[in-house]
């Protein structure tokens, strides 16, 4: 297996989240190659609705694999505004994209300060151990 990949211009969660900012104020959300890694075959993914309102830790969906399932944290408050519709009849895309085709959805955050606050690679990859 080759070494996971941890791209230098996102922020981190230590739920396993990535999020990438966008230049019109919203943000992707996704799983970190890690996640998918420990997850094996995605076969399922579950999402939040575009309009929901989300806070920080909140569960806000799933992703089932062929090992079990596990809950998709909002990685900050705000509301969503995109989601990935291709996960719907291509789950796989997370494990094979994970920070680009995989992505899950998008969030206006209520503060965009908020992610200048998550972790950067380096801290990241060091508390994975």
């Amino acid at each position: 297996m080759s070494e996971l990949e941890y791209p230098q211009d996102l922020r981190y969660t230590a739920e396993h989240e990535w999020v990438r900012s966008g230049e019109d104020g919203t943000v992707r959300i996704g799983i970190t190659a890690f996640a998918q890694d420990a997850l094996g075959d995605v076969v399922y993914v579950s999402l939040p609705t575009v309009g929901d309102t989300v806070a920080t830790g909140d569960a806000c969906g799933e992703v089932e694999s062929t090992k079990s399932v596990s809950d998709l944290y909002a990685p900050l408050d705000g509301e969503v505004t995109a989601v990935n519709g291709s996960l719907d009849a291509t789950p796989e895309l997370v494990n094979t994209d994970p920070y680009g085709e995989g992505w899950m959805y998008e969030l206006r955050p209520s503060d965009e300060g908020a992610v200048a606050a998550l972790m950067d690679p380096a801290a990241y990859q060091a508390q994975l151990g």
